[in-house]
């Protein structure tokens, strides 16, 4: 079960962790080179809508898995390294829910209405927010990887 569990943790971080990678430094890049400004809110806004399922989901299960070790091990005999990477969690989980709930719905609307100029500040703001997070993610797989 313990394998189970470190597995469809390590899964998780990948598609998030991952994920935000790619979107800053791959698929962002590419599309403000190739794409007219309309074109590219919309091929970023569908990604990244796409994205954001997954990442609901990635969370999901790394909240599910990383508890139940925690309780599994128990808190107080839990390494530091996993206090750390839960309290770095909590900040990533909200920093998320900034971004899928209060910031994104507004560059959808905004797209919608072909208000490009919005769309695109919103989108700004959520890659200022996803970088602040792959920079937590990063610090988050060092602390498992190096803080043992």
């Amino acid at each position: 079960m313990r394998s189970a569990l470190v597995f469809v943790h390590l899964c998780s971080v990948a598609v998030w962790v991952g994920g935000m990678f790619f979107a800053q430094f791959c698929l962002r890049p590419a599309a403000f080179q190739l794409l007219e400004p309309p074109q590219r809110l919309a091929l970023m806004a569908g990604a990244l809508a796409r994205f954001f399922r997954w990442v609901g989901l990635a969370i999901l299960l790394l909240w599910l898995t990383g508890l139940a070790r925690m309780v599994n091990v128990g808190f107080a005999a839990a390494p530091p390294a996993w206090h750390a990477m839960l309290t770095i969690a909590l900040v990533m989980t909200v920093v998320f829910a900034v971004i899928a709930h209060a910031v994104f719905p507004r560059v959808r609307v905004a797209l919608a209405a072909q208000r490009y100029a919005e769309a695109a500040a919103g989108l700004a703001r959520v890659r200022v927010l996803v970088t602040i997070n792959l920079g937590l993610g990063l610090l988050t797989i060092a602390v498992a990887t190096l803080g043992r």
